[in-house]
């Protein structure tokens, strides 16, 4: 690790321009650089298929051409960075999730369509996959976030209310994927409520590293890879979250100077996840790396 200091986005920099995807260092232009939307939006086009969906390895663990739901949350990410999550654009994007939602109106983590390409072997592939808060939860969040209204959010949005009111026992993906629906959901009150509810659960099942000098107090979760925890900036990603609420400004503080210090050499941040191809984990650290310097810079952290 080579920690922090004045030159953290300089090396970043480096980083992004040796390793990183197109679409990537459009994006890594645009939020550090003061590059334009068009470009990032241009990158973002190769991935867009005609059914309004997003494949091609948009979502580097999922290899192929064939659009998927988390593919297609990638994308709206993407234009939500760059103030673009609306008009036409979103417009299509709905209709294909309209299309592939399961009966209860919401989205499964990928669908049969995946069979016959690469896929990271922690993603199975059913016939007939159930909806998950995990592939929906972000997705309605986020539209809701940029006030966009379209019918297919009225039963996706259900599902998420049920689907987060239901969690009792539940691991660290899946929790952040209910606190990116709570963060966009237009009630307000219930998703404070919901999220003070959420916040215990994640303290009693030990879900955060609170202090990352002491990681092995933590578990893992079942099916992650070694080493694979996860810490409050990873649930807080800005300031305004409501899950910063679940954390003293002392154990936050640790978890940002870890984040800073968990820079390498070269100046990328590492994958913690199983990586399963050498493509996937070249194609994942620059992702992982905009989103730690764009973590850092929300709370006010020096990049130099």
């Amino acid at each position: 690790m080579a920690g922090t200091g004045a030159n953290t986005l300089a090396r970043a920099e480096q980083f992004i321009w040796l390793t990183a995807r197109v679409l990537e260092q459009r994006r890594f232009a645009h939020g550090f650089l003061g590059g334009g939307p068009d470009a990032v939006e241009t990158a973002l086009s190769a991935y867009l298929n005609e059914d309004g969906g997003y494949g091609h390895a948009l979502e580097p663990d999922l290899r192929g051409p064939v659009s998927q739901p988390l593919h297609t949350a990638h994308a709206l990410s993407v234009l939500n960075s760059i103030g673009r999550c609306d008009g036409q654009r979103v417009e299509r994007i709905c209709r294909y999730l309209t299309d592939v939602s399961t009966k209860e109106g919401a989205l499964p983590a990928l669908l049969p369509t995946q069979r016959g390409y690469p896929a990271a072997p922690f993603i199975p592939i059913v016939d007939d996959p159930p909806a998950e808060l995990l592939a929906t939860g972000p997705v309605v969040g986020l539209l809701h976030g940029n006030q966009v209204w379209h019918a297919w959010l009225f039963r996706a949005t259900d599902f998420c209310w049920s689907a987060v009111d239901a969690l009792e026992q539940s691991h660290p993906y899946e929790v952040e994927a209910a606190i990116a629906f709570l963060d966009g959901a237009p009630d307000r009150a219930r998703a404070e409520a919901a999220a003070d509810r959420l916040g215990r659960l994640v303290r009693e099942q030990r879900l955060a590293v609170l202090d990352p000098s002491r990681p092995a107090d933590y578990p893992v979760a079942t099916g992650y890879a070694p080493g694979e925890h996860h810490f409050p900036h990873d649930y807080a990603r800005t300031p305004g979250s409501l899950a910063r609420r679940w954390f003293t400004d002392e154990e936050l503080e640790r978890s940002l100077d870890h984040l800073a210090a968990e820079q390498q050499d070269d100046g990328g941040w590492p994958v913690t996840w199983r990586r399963w191809a050498p493509g996937t984990a070249l194609e994942g650290r620059p992702l992982v790396t905009l989103r730690a310097l764009e973590t850092l810079r929300s709370y006010g952290r020096p990049l130099g």
